[in-house]
């Protein structure tokens, strides 16, 4: 038998407005009602409908292809089901994201994705979650392990992997010298490629790993400042923690009169489709975006139906793509 807004509403005790505000998670709901509503959904197997709600998608630099693309990947698996996804460009731990969040979650809003936004940065204020906790709207995180205590599904590339690829393919090329244009302090994803590429040197015998480590920020003009830098200490290769910061790297490496990569070899991490056209084409670690936004998807629709999903976060392993900006370390 098809469990409807009657049934809930007599098995709970509430009226079928009350019902309704609950389904469609708008406010002017106590927590205590709330509460009464979802357990009697759960009781009698309701699910709810997904026919037009919305999943909100909260990134930065959407300009950048990557998030663009896995963007794009999510909106295409929620798609078939019904749902459709809005873009919240936000600066992560800005005043857009929660902004953002207050102004739709009351618009029929059925999840949130935040693609490398917040749920990136230590100490990021948890007040959002707290707010869609409390209208039970579930959410995720890609890219990122959310603060301590914020229980949710995340789904994330294996950055410590990344950098080993990206680290023992410069190695076998003869490389010692080996730097890291590296994100900014204070950012998962930056501190997991750091931790990694440290790893990775040290177990290959190079003491004082973290010396070749420049942070920067995500951009091309930080990965040229960064490899400026790396260049000027000696390094005969660079691992950036972006495609655009490895573009950057090249312009700073070639601004200080050297070749790539028959000077200096340089490997990307993201894997969009542009690295393929540079000059040269990129050597890049790919994150495996159509795993990761399948997953999303797939996890997005058990969440809004009321079907559980396991916290925590789940690793997907990247591919070391070679192409021609890595070659053999000078004299090598």
């Amino acid at each position: 038998m098809k469990v409807g807004i009657v049934d809930i509403a007599a098995r709970a005790g509430v009226s079928e407005a009350t019902v309704s505000r609950v389904i469609n998670r708008r406010q002017g709901v106590a927590k205590k009602t709330r509460d009464a509503v979802e357990s009697a959904m759960v009781e009698l197997g309701y699910e709810r409908p997904v026919q037009g709600q919305l999943v909100a998608v909260v990134t930065e630099r959407v300009s950048n292809p990557f998030f663009a693309d896995v963007a794009e990947r999510i909106e295409s698996s929620l798609a078939p089901h019904g749902l459709k996804t809005v873009l919240c460009p936000a600066f992560p731990g800005g005043v857009q994201e929660p902004e953002f969040i207050a102004s739709i979650v009351d618009k029929g809003i059925a999840a949130v994705v935040f693609l490398s936004a917040s749920n990136t940065l230590e100490g990021a204020d948890t007040d959002t979650y707290e707010l869609l906790r409390a209208r039970r709207i579930p959410y995720i995180g890609v890219n990122g392990e959310f603060a301590d205590g914020v229980p949710a599904p995340v789904f994330s590339t294996d950055d410590t992997l990344a950098a080993e690829l990206a680290v023992d393919h410069l190695y076998r090329l003869g490389h010692r010298r080996i730097g890291m244009a590296s994100g900014p302090t204070g950012n998962h994803p930056a501190e997991r490629r750091v931790h990694g590429f440290v790893d990775a040197m040290s177990r290959r015998g190079v003491e004082d790993a973290e010396q070749w480590v420049i942070r920067q920020s995500y951009t091309v003009e930080g990965g040229q400042a960064a490899g400026a830098s790396l260049v000027g200490l000696g390094a005969t290769a660079v691992v950036a923690a972006s495609d655009y910061m490895a573009l950057g790297a090249i312009r700073g490496i070639r601004r200080q009169g050297y070749s790539v990569p028959g000077d200096v070899s340089v490997v990307g991490y993201d894997g969009t489709m542009i690295t393929e056209f540079l000059d040269p084409p990129l050597t890049t670690v790919r994150q495996p975006t159509d795993r990761l936004a399948l997953e999303v998807g797939r996890s997005i629709l058990e969440l809004v139906s009321n079907r559980d999903v396991p916290t925590g976060e789940l690793l997907f392993d990247p591919e070391l793509v070679i192409r021609a900006s890595t070659g053999p370390a000078p004299g090598a």
